[in-house]
């Protein structure tokens, strides 16, 4: 449940993040995806996200959408939102918070984003501090962990089930990494959702 759903104190380490969005109206449901745009997944995921009229946000590796920049412009023209993933995928925790904010400097000249999520969730308080004053910083409510070979579909249909509550921002992964998993839950979660009364938006940008 650690990974699964972020506890209290880790998210109160960062109060200037976007853990979860309450609404008092009806319930609503976040549908985000890490590390794209690329080619072998990424237009099926929409393609999927059409058949069901669902719009979602897109938060992208930088690097990506430098090798893939017609389907970075074709994820936006279907609707979605997109955010910045930092150019190469850096885990704020490992790099020097110079290094990690001009990787993030970078993606934003190809994205040009307020949106901004955290490689693995993970940064430090002085690389936040400063990231807040330029991004909104997106965290998640629920990681569906589609990305773990440890995991069958089965178990991250039943993360999806366990962890998803109103406001939830759900993180599922547009990636070579996850496909097999996100594939096969994806339609399923969306259809689970539905009938449990959710409604999907994008993150407003």
């Amino acid at each position: 449940m650690l990974i699964e759903r972020p506890p209290l104190f880790y998210r109160l380490l960062f109060p200037e993040a976007i853990w979860r969005i309450k609404k008092n109206r009806q319930k609503a449901v976040f549908l985000t995806f890490d590390d794209g745009p690329i080619p072998e997944v990424t237009p099926w995921v929409l393609d999927t996200l059409d058949r069901y009229g669902i719009k979602a946000t897109f938060f992208m590796v930088g690097d990506n959408v430098a090798r893939n920049p017609q389907l970075y412009e074709e994820v936006k023209r279907r609707g979605h939102s997109v955010g910045n993933h930092t150019m190469h995928h850096l885990q704020g925790m490992k790099v020097s918070s110079y290094r990690y904010m001009h990787d993030i400097t970078e993606a934003n000249d190809l994205i040009d984003s307020p949106l901004f999520r955290p490689p693995h969730g993970l940064l430090r308080w002085k690389q936040a501090r400063a990231i807040k004053d330029r991004y909104n910083i997106v965290m998640y409510d629920l990681v569906t962990r589609d990305y773990s070979k440890k995991l069958t579909p089965d178990k991250v249909f039943n993360n999806v089930k366990r962890f998803a509550r109103n406001g939830s921002i759900i993180v599922f992964h547009d990636s070579l990494k996850a496909e097999k998993n996100m594939k096969a839950v994806l339609p399923k979660a969306i259809e689970w959702l539905r009938s449990r009364g959710y409604s999907f938006e994008k993150l407003p940008m």
